[in-house]
């Protein structure tokens, strides 16, 4: 990534969230939208510079989508990703706005753990996998080999769970029940991705089907 485009990320991201949070609640004096925001912020910025030190090649890699992304794969970002963004803006109108969910403390207090054991542990697996891209494809140019070290020794797909904290984590976090809607979209999508990325790489990566003997579980170890 260049400096400009670093830059402009660092930006742009805060900017956006701060539409998604305070547009849709009606008001910039909404408390519990800077408590999320702060929170996000810190856990998104501490991985990105820990990720820097450990595995900097990893920012190219997720910089964009590569050549060779699977069609299916497309089709299926091109919902998941809506449904991921519309968390934050739809739990802002029903707990900033409109009140429509009541929320206990500790349900909102679940959802920021759930949402910082989401960003740790999505931090760890590109820690530890520099083929941790955005889409699916065999990345035969970058040699791509089977990564079994870190949360990779526990499930196969470490990020994707990371994934499913994030979006059940940040709609409580806003205290919002209604947000656990595209939550759900996202999340049901993202399994769906899991299974047809799985058996991708069964098929095509040297080294995998041995390795998904070995480590059994794609998600939720005992479960699937």
């Amino acid at each position: 990534m260049s400096r400009r485009k670093a830059i402009a990320y660092a930006i742009g991201l805060p900017l956006s969230l701060l539409g998604l949070i305070f547009l849709p609640a009606g008001t910039i004096a909404w408390r519990p939208g800077w408590i999320f925001l702060t929170v996000l912020i810190l856990g998104f910025g501490t991985s990105a510079l820990v990720l820097a030190w450990v595995n900097p090649v990893i920012y190219r890699a997720r910089s964009r989508l590569q050549a060779g992304t699977k069609s299916w794969d497309k089709a299926l970002l091109a919902i998941i990703l809506p449904a991921m963004t519309a968390v934050v803006p739809v739990a802002a109108l029903d707990a900033g706005r409109y009140h429509w969910s009541a929320i206990p403390a500790w349900v909102v207090l679940s959802g920021y753990i759930a949402m910082l054991a989401g960003i740790a542990v999505t931090g760890w697996a590109q820690a530890v996998n520099p083929f941790f891209e955005p889409g699916v494809r065999i990345q035969s140019e970058r040699h791509q080999r089977v990564i079994d070290v870190g949360p990779y020794r526990i499930v196969r797909h470490p990020g994707y769970i990371a994934a499913l904290f994030l979006f059940f984590g940040m709609a409580l976090a806003l205290g919002s029940y209604w947000a656990l809607v595209p939550a759900a979209l996202a999340a049901v999508l993202l399994v769906v991705r899991t299974s047809w990325e799985d058996h991708l790489l069964r098929t095509e990566l040297p080294g995998y089907d041995e390795y998904s003997r070995r480590v059994q579980w794609r998600l939720v170890p005992g479960v699937w």
